[in-house]
């Protein structure tokens, strides 16, 4: 029996038995949509918190001040905290490495905000210059803050897109005198970016200079240290370069916490992928129950082509040929149900894409060849039994019926 005759034998079968072919395409194309929908939806949120993560800036290092660590002793004592303030002169000492491109020490408070006779609280962050390139930040109007000295003060500041609407409406925000707290700024900048930094709405905010900031609070240390390293093979040696440098500048004391903008990636990355893994395993389970619905519908199907596979045997088909045949016939099921499957997949997730803009949905590469590999391998496994079964029938028995 040549390969033509084979597939053009199992193609008649299946056409002249729609209902049941249908059904065994429906079962292994859901099961092939779920893993497709479910790692375009994990591999979306990947996409989507490591976009989060690139859009505040890149090869970024966060000093924090403060650090928490285990000790011995009692339980009272099991949780110790040590806390020793950042300050600007830390900040300016860091500047002297040669693998830091940018730096920017931050304040943030809260305080009143006026103009004329309107006034709202607003968030208040201290910077500098190097802050809009660091977060990747841009301005809708004027100029963002003036490249100060850390320690120099300036009645200057930027506010946000929203807060330019809120207060000042129709009118020029940029030149006009605001009053914040106690003391008066003058607008030159208004900024154009979206989004949350720190737990801020840029939208809302007003950036002033550092020092400015700490003159206003009455506060000397800063909240945190923003770092850009020149290049991704520099963060580790900047990371070094921060801690030996604070802990000569603390008397010996490693008290700061340092976040790598690459291992918060790199644990979110591994978190994401692993569920991601873990929904297409769960979706590969439908792919086994439409195994099982092939293997049983091809049972029901041998015994109903008793008579068809006596023929082939009388006419000389041997027990290989007849496995040949419903074996083809279960690939042949299992390679169009997972087309469909596909299809369907693709299908659902453009639909989840286009509700959810934010997600940028895609099933990997690995996930859809994994999906009809495995609807394939499933079609075959299953369908051994039924195919067995009929290669062992004796042909005059089958021609009988029986």
């Amino acid at each position: 029996m040549l390969i033509r005759d084979t597939v053009t034998l199992t193609f008649g079968a299946l056409q002249s038995a729609r209902m049941r072919t249908s059904l065994m395409l429906l079962a292994m194309a859901i099961g092939v949509a779920s893993v497709v929908v479910l790692t375009s939806l994990g591999e979306g949120a990947r996409r989507y918190i490591t976009g989060e993560f690139a859009s505040l800036g890149t090869n970024l290092l966060i000093v924090l001040p403060g650090r928490s660590e285990t000790s011995g002793g009692s339980a009272a004592m099991l949780m110790s905290d040590t806390t020793r303030d950042l300050t600007l002169d830390d900040a300016r000492a860091l500047l002297r490495s040669s693998h830091i491109k940018r730096l920017a020490p931050v304040n943030v408070g809260a305080s009143q905000l006026s103009w004329r006779e309107r006034a709202r609280d607003v968030p208040v962050f201290g910077s500098s210059h190097d802050l809009l390139e660091i977060r990747h930040w841009t301005m809708d109007e004027g100029k963002f803050l003036p490249p100060l000295d850390f320690d120099q003060a300036s009645p200057v500041c930027v506010i946000g897109a929203k807060l330019r609407s809120e207060l000042f409406g129709n009118n020029s925000a940029i030149g006009e005198w605001v009053r914040l707290g106690d003391r008066r700024f003058r607008v030159i900048g208004v900024l154009a970016t979206e989004g949350r930094t720190v737990g801020i709405d840029v939208e809302e905010v007003i950036v002033i200079p550092v020092a400015s900031a700490q003159s206003l609070f009455n506060e000397a240390s800063l909240f945190r240290i923003i770092i850009e390293a020149k290049d991704r093979d520099a963060i580790k040696r900047v990371s070094e370069f921060v801690k030996r440098t604070i802990r000569d500048r603390h008397q010996g004391e490693d008290d700061i916490t340092l976040v790598t903008q690459d291992a918060v990636l790199a644990t979110f990355d591994k978190i994401f992928k692993s569920l991601t893994m873990t929904v297409a395993g769960i979706a590969a389970i439908s792919l086994a129950v439409a195994g099982i619905l092939i293997m049983n519908v091809m049972l029901v199907s041998v015994s109903q082509r008793t008579a068809e596979i006596g023929v082939l045997k009388a006419l000389g088909a041997s027990q290989q040929q007849i496995v040949s045949l419903f074996l083809c016939e279960a690939a042949m099921l299992s390679l169009a149900g997972a087309l469909i499957g596909l299809l369907m997949g693709q299908g659902a997730s453009w639909l989840i894409g286009y509700f959810f803009p934010a997600i940028t949905m895609g099933a990997p590469l690995w996930a859809i060849f994994a999906a009809v590999g495995i609807a394939l391998i499933t079609g075959l496994l299953f369908g051994a039994v039924p195919a067995r079964n009929a290669a062992r029938l004796d042909p005059v028995l089958a021609l009988a019926r029986r």
